[in-house]
């Protein structure tokens, strides 16, 4: 078992609510909780955050939900009920950060929309994330990560041509905004700290969250009315860059630097196309992609993968395999950088799971706690904003806390 990083953090001492369910939110306080806040998640009494049940369970727990929720402190608390709302605005009053990921107006129907909360805590910084943002036509729409992707322009790309657009394989578009989140509450606090601003509003939509990082996608429609289409494993436009069959998988070579691909070129037994003064630069490699893409796969396919990394590393050009779980788990050099940790879960079970990004050399991220049950923090959160047992136990008989 690895040993925790116990060291304080560089967001020690930062509060955080954590109010999201599911994927986008809790991501965000999954990041923060890893760079030392306090990240108190507020769930429903029973059930609990649906993640809890998702995919893959063990012992009745999702072991995605023992990566999404360490260092989190869990309440359980009924925010339909409105001496459950009192008690989220005094956990509000005294934190730092809010996170929410509800359809917009859900918290405005419970008396904590923006106006309300920023009265009773003016530093406050609230994280909103939605399908389609606080504004706009489609705000009141419900919208999940598979509908950001495809609304901001990615799922359109992903596949191959001719056939219907696929998924990547994981929610990106909730890591996305999540990410997004994350940035613009690092903003926040810095701008109060510094500057000495107040809190504010962060608003996050999932689909602008993914058309931030659709790199050209709209400047090229723009000034050459370009619709960019899906392309398989090819990067259109850049050249080369592929995925290349070998005799037992798959290679991904990017030989896509004019110094790279003379390496290339020279390592694969085709210094006529290295030496090419038309192949000398990418707009050139681009026009004769075909006749590129086919020579580096005349090689390839008589090839075992390793054989192929082998000597394409020896030439310093870019390439890899394609892996998979079991691939990375194995791997050494994430075993070498702390990227796989064995971490505890409360039921007694040691679980592999990825380690912490970014690194950070003075402060780095820890995994302080495991994930925790429904309500295991409730009785200690509660009285740390002055409720008493007696006051505990009859919220807990009137099912307004769990």
């Amino acid at each position: 078992m690895n040993l925790p990083n116990l060291s304080p953090g560089a967001l020690a001492g930062l509060r955080v609510v954590e109010m999201g369910q599911l994927i986008a939110g809790p991501f965000v306080g999954k990041t923060l909780g890893e760079f030392g806040a306090e990240v108190i998640k507020i769930e429903p009494p029973g059930a609990g955050d649906p993640l809890r049940n998702w995919r893959m369970l063990q012992d009745g727990t999702s072991v995605w939900w023992q990566v999404q929720s360490r260092n989190k402190r869990s309440i359980a608390l009924d925010l339909r009920e409105s001496a459950g709302q009192d008690i989220a605005r005094k956990l509000i009053a005294q934190a730092d950060v809010l996170v929410e990921n509800f359809r917009p107006g859900t918290l405005e129907g419970w008396g904590m929309g923006w106006d309300e909360l920023s009265r009773l805590n003016p530093g406050l910084v609230m994280l909103r994330i939605s399908g389609y943002g606080q504004t706009g036509p489609y705000r009141d729409l419900p919208g999940f990560g598979a509908i950001g992707e495809a609304m901001g322009g990615l799922r359109h790309l992903t596949g191959e041509p001719g056939r219907v657009p696929v998924r990547c394989g994981i929610s990106i578009g909730d890591t996305l905004a999540a990410l997004h989140g994350t940035i613009g509450v690092l903003t926040a606090l810095y701008h109060r700290k510094v500057n000495g601003g107040k809190g504010q509003v962060i608003d996050v939509a999932l689909t602008e969250a993914v058309l931030n990082v659709m790199e050209s996608l709209i400047p090229e429609y723009s000034a050459f009315g370009a619709v960019r289409e899906p392309a398989g494993s090819a990067l259109p436009g850049i050249a080369p860059s592929n995925a290349y069959r070998c005799t037992d998988g798959v290679v991904l070579v990017a030989g896509n630097g004019d110094s790279i691909f003379r390496r290339l070129m020279q390592a694969i037994g085709r210094d006529d196309l290295g030496s090419d003064p038309g192949l000398a630069n990418n707009a050139g490699r681009v026009k004769r992609v075909a006749e590129i893409d086919a020579a580096i796969e005349d090689w390839t396919r008589t090839r075992a993968v390793d054989a192929v990394l082998q000597q394409l590393g020896a030439a310093k050009v870019p390439c890899g395999r394609v892996y998979t779980a079991k691939d990375i788990v194995e791997d050494p050099h994430y075993r070498a950088r702390d990227m796989i940790l064995s971490q505890a879960t409360r039921d007694g079970h040691e679980l592999e799971v990825p380690g912490i990004v970014p690194k950070l050399m003075g402060t780095p991220g820890s995994v302080r706690s495991p994930a925790p049950k429904l309500g295991d923090d409730t009785d200690a959160v509660l009285g740390e904003i002055g409720f008493s047992a007696q006051d505990i136990a009859a919220l807990r008989g009137r099912k307004v806390v769990g």
